[in-house]
């Protein structure tokens, strides 16, 4: 459906905006258990990113998985998205970066790039950014959050810039095409510390909870750090008020009637 963003002088040209939201790590500093299932309010961080993407009116959306890629399946299987996995998650994140735009549609204006273990980002946030995109500077095609002068996350860029990493050499991530093309990257200031924010320890968890009052908490089959085979399960049954009304034909939606039931600070703006 596209996004469409208001500006001064009206409206914006329609967006198309595909997503790559990469959850392959093996979260060795979380005792490699897959930070992406830790829960907020009892829903985990992959799927409260997904629903914020849909909130946002994003098209399409590509999960790249790799380690633990057999236990976070199931719990977004039901989501109108794509699934990849990276055979070599060892190899790093940019090879993970890379599956995820190989997969991604021709059709896309733009693509933004998101990580699963921001647990505080919002579908308004992500609005945010698209419309930070929408008014960069001339001759800028990647726009990075700036929060306090340090980069933060998701990041969007033009889809050359997807076509230019994909036909170079395996290591060209976007940061090291960001290294190469200064001239071409849109530093955008903004106060939200959401962009900065996310959980790679358990320091991290901690202190997020010390400054925000938001607890996340391991899954059952996951509380005990030893544990080495825990047993999968889908947190949201097939009829949880966050499942109903998913499937609609074309790009990821939410109801705003089903995320008014979902515990915790999830936020999906309307009239976007």
């Amino acid at each position: 459906m596209g996004c469409i963003l208001k500006g001064g002088g009206g409206l914006y040209s329609r967006l198309t905006v595909g997503a790559v939201l990469l959850a392959a790590g093996a979260a060795e500093r979380m005792g490699r258990r897959p930070k992406c299932l830790l829960e907020l309010g009892g829903v985990p961080l992959i799927r409260r990113q997904l629903i914020a993407l849909s909130g946002a009116g994003i098209d399409e959306v590509v999960v790249v998985l790799g380690h633990h890629a057999e236990h976070i399946e199931p719990v977004v299987q039901e989501f109108p998205v794509q699934l990849v996995r990276n055979p070599q998650p060892d190899d790093g994140q940019v090879s993970s970066l890379r599956l995820g735009l190989q997969a991604l549609s021709p059709r896309l204006d733009a693509v933004l790039v998101a990580l699963a273990d921001q647990p505080l980002i919002q579908s308004q946030d992500l609005i945010d950014l698209i419309s930070a995109y929408k008014k960069r500077p001339a001759g800028s095609q990647v726009v990075v959050p700036m929060v306090d002068g340090l980069p933060g996350n998701p990041v969007m860029f033009a889809t050359d810039v997807k076509d230019q990493i994909l036909a170079g050499e395996a290591k060209l991530g976007c940061k090291q095409w960001q290294s190469r093309h200064p001239e071409a990257v849109h530093a955008w200031a903004t106060p939200n510390q959401r962009y900065r924010t996310d959980v790679d320890s358990p320091q991290d968890i901690e202190a997020l909870a010390a400054r925000t009052g938001h607890r996340l908490r391991w899954p059952a089959a996951w509380a005990d750090a030893e544990a080495s085979q825990p047993t999968v399960r889908t947190p949201h049954g097939r009829h949880h008020p966050l499942v109903q009304g998913l499937q609609r034909h074309g790009r990821p939606h939410w109801p705003p009637a089903a995320v008014a039931h979902a515990p915790g600070p999830l936020c999906l703006a309307a009239g976007r």
